[in-house]
């Protein structure tokens, strides 16, 4: 999260990196690992009334995987906003359920 940066894998192998835009520190990104729980391609949020293309929820307390604006900095509510082109391949990626090692990760670099 402190480079602000995401990979994917897939089965193990690279596929794509990109920056991103995590949580504030009054609205953290949670840290863990996550399964996607649901999906809306169009989806807008009730508490903000923001757009979230592309989303994919991975908390039940509204953190997310969406399109959205890149400032440089983290600067969302929680979610991780990702660039337009990024969005749409984790979209194609990624299916509702558990994720295992042999399908598809996603990584929110961690500067470990």
């Amino acid at each position: 999260i402190n480079e602000q940066r995401a990979s994917l894998y897939a089965n193990g192998a690279f596929v794509a990196s990109t920056k991103v835009s995590t949580g504030t520190k009054t609205h953290p990104t949670p840290m863990g690992v996550f399964a996607v729980i649901q999906k809306n391609r169009h989806h807008v949020s009730n508490l903000y009334d923001a757009k979230m293309p592309y989303m994919q929820r991975i908390t039940w307390s509204g953190s997310a995987l969406h399109e959205g604006q890149l400032p440089g900095y983290p600067a969302s509510h929680g979610c991780v906003r990702l660039p337009v082109q990024f969005a749409q391949l984790l979209w194609k990626a990624t299916k509702i359920g558990a994720l295992s090692k042999s399908q598809l990760t996603a990584f929110i670099d961690s500067n470990l």
